[in-house]
């Protein structure tokens, strides 16, 4: 079975261009990138080898399969097991919102659609919306018209856009937000059938959607206390 996840990649901002040349080497022709800073302790660095960096964050979809091979390149070709080079992780996906949003965020590699999730019977799921930048309101007011609590938005650049025409018939801006809630469990079909439709790649948000299981939690009182009130 050829399982969905969700591989982020933490490196020092230096090596972005070289990134980007591996990640098309291995058919990942999709990701988003952010720009951080690393926040650990002196003492903690100093055990690890590591410096002080601002950091790049890249996120992408990929199969089973794809992580295999790239994680061996990882190792034999950036050596990212050197210190201070940057770590990788891999979380699996537990649905993406439409068959064609699937194809194009794993475009470039083998996919085989799969019915069920990876991880399954989990209380609360991250919903990660990616859309143009300057569309949070309106991707935000189609969650809340499903009960959904507030979110958390950060900005991103992303690549693969002439893939958008192929996969989904629409033009995407590389500029980013990525808008981030989490929900219930029995929420999340219907917070993001709300999402897709009107805020979805058919409108100008052109926002893809999917979940991540959350297999646990701190400080989501809030959440239940916000759908106790309704």
């Amino acid at each position: 079975m050829n399982h969905i996840y969700l591989m982020g990649i933490i490196i020092n901002r230096g090596m972005r261009e070289k990134f980007l040349q591996f990640f098309k080497e291995y058919h990942i022709e999709v990701t988003f990138a952010s720009l951080g800073r690393g926040t650990a302790s002196s003492s903690l660095l100093d055990y690890l080898g590591m410096e002080a960096a601002e950091k790049a964050v890249y996120v992408a979809v990929v199969t089973r399969k794809t992580w295999i091979q790239l994680k061996k390149g990882l190792y034999t070709r950036l050596r990212i097991d050197v210190p201070g080079r940057g770590i990788a992780f891999l979380i699996p996906l537990s649905s993406v919102g439409g068959k064609k949003v699937l194809q194009y965020l794993t475009a470039g590699q083998k996919l085989e659609i799969e019915e069920e999730s990876v991880l399954k019977n989990t209380e609360y799921e991250l919903l990660v919306t990616i859309a143009n930048s300057g569309y949070t309101e309106m991707i935000m007011d189609a969650a809340r018209s499903a009960h959904a609590p507030g979110g958390t938005v950060i900005h991103a650049k992303g690549t693969g856009a002439e893939h958008a025409k192929t996969f989904l018939g629409i033009s995407l801006a590389e500029e980013k937000e990525m808008v981030f809630i989490v929900v219930k469990t029995s929420q999340k079909n219907e917070i993001m059938r709300a999402i897709m439709e009107k805020a979805g790649t058919g409108t100008k948000a052109g926002g893809v959607i999917f979940s991540l299981p959350v297999t646990d939690t701190a400080g989501i009182r809030q959440i239940e206390e916000e759908l106790e009130e309704e």
